[in-house]
């Protein structure tokens, strides 16, 4: 028997994290990303639940532990930065606003990029421009390399996926109504280890958080009627943003004036409810198949989860078709139990009025009061996502240990 061949296009965190279960399980696995390098660029994610167990599987949870930002907790704070209520980091491995393991989105790429590319082959600064699923295989275009074939093709890719569109053109993003900016400023005394968020009015939240490299990553978020702003230039984003936030105290000023130079993202969050995950030989994984959103706590441990899945799916199924219908089947409803958000969200945490916000922060300091915590872990349960709503199947792939 020939040896299989699979495609991913994607390196972030799903994408290499399928590259290493497959080609461990004998697979030939290539890996294109559109980028020229990994990006280490990103904000502080956290591993939860089953997103931990599928690390311990692969033998990387201390690596990723190592890596850790340090986060202590979560403070909502007033326009002087005095907390309005306190939460600490989780314990164990699905509660808290801040996750036990907490990690930047880079850090977590490389980590898994390592654990793969001595088996896995990775082509960077390249794209799929084509695909051709015959029944049996799938003939590949790129924008730069020349045309192969694959038994199968996996889109790893983001939750605006242009190569998606090739697969299942009438996939539509949730639109969530949300706008983020992040951007890495200097770490300065008046910071510390917690992740501090202050809401304000007209929709708007600033945050700060810090990481494990002396930095701050720092965000600016808006709720907005308003569509198409994430695809302005940076100019514009950055005079969008000065506008939005002027009137805003705190840190803010400090993050406005690092908009010139700081490295910039900026999103619309949305989620992915696609009615089919894959389509002949070729599926979606990671965001591209089914985004929650940085609001529920859960893309990251989808992407880990679904990767663990399809890769056992892949190894027990000769063909790719039933392994596909095999892994949407078993992550479809956990998918939909984590962008199920809580009630209110996003509008709750963004609120229109200075007497809206009043109320949100009266909620918050009830949860965090002793009177509520004597009937339980209030905070624990607002703030902790159903990471371990879902049992991990056991597969025949052992994890390689690094020495």
């Amino acid at each position: 028997m020939s040896t299989p061949s699979v495609l991913i296009s994607g390196a972030s965190i799903a994408g290499p994290a399928l590259a290493s279960w497959l080609a461990r399980a004998g697979w030939d696995v290539t890996v294109v990303e559109r980028f020229d390098e990994l990006r280490d660029e990103g904000q502080n994610i956290d591993v939860r639940g089953t997103g931990r167990e599928v690390l311990r599987r692969m033998g990387l949870e201390e690596a990723v532990r190592a890596a850790h930002t340090h986060e202590t907790g979560l403070d909502f704070v007033d326009e002087r930065g005095r907390p309005v209520a306190r939460f600490a980091a989780g314990t164990d491995d699905t509660s808290g606003g801040t996750a036990e393991l907490e990690i930047l989105r880079g850090r977590l790429g490389q980590i898994l990029y390592d654990h793969s590319s001595a088996e896995a082959a990775y082509v960077f600064g390249d794209q799929i421009t084509a695909l051709h699923d015959d029944g049996h295989g799938v003939d590949v275009e790129f924008r730069r390399g020349p045309a192969r074939r694959f038994d199968a093709v996996v889109l790893a890719e983001g939750l605006r996926s242009r190569t998606r569109a090739m697969v299942l053109g009438d996939a539509q993003v949730h639109e969530l109504g949300v706008y983020s900016a992040y951007l890495t400023i200097p770490r300065t005394e008046a910071d510390n280890d917690r992740w501090r968020w202050l809401i304000c009015d007209r929709g708007r939240a600033v945050t700060l958080r810090p990481d494990d490299v002396g930095t701050i990553r720092a965000g600016l978020n808006v709720l907005s009627s308003v569509r198409g702003l994430d695809r302005l230039d940076r100019t514009g984003v950055v005079t969008v943003l000065r506008a939005t936030f002027a009137d805003v105290g705190w840190e803010t000023p400090r993050i406005l004036d690092a908009l010139d130079d700081a490295p910039l993202y900026f999103e619309a969050l949305g989620q992915a409810r696609l009615p089919r995950w894959s389509s002949g030989r070729i599926a979606l994984l990671g965001d591209a198949a089914h985004c929650a959103s940085p609001m529920s706590g859960m893309s990251t441990t989808l992407a880990l989860t679904g990767a663990y899945v399809l890769a056992g799916e892949l190894v027990q199924h000769a063909d790719p078709r039933t392994a596909f219908a095999r892994y949407e089947a078993t992550m479809r409803p956990f998918v939909e139990k984590a962008q199920q958000l809580r009630p209110g969200i996003p509008r709750m945490v963004y609120p229109h009025t200075r007497r809206q916000r009043s109320l949100v922060w009266a909620g918050l300091r009830t949860a965090t009061s002793p009177l509520a915590n004597r009937f339980g872990d209030v905070a624990g349960a607002v703030f902790s996502p159903p990471a371990d709503a879902f049992r991990l199947p056991d597969r025949p792939m052992a994890a390689r240990r690094d020495g």
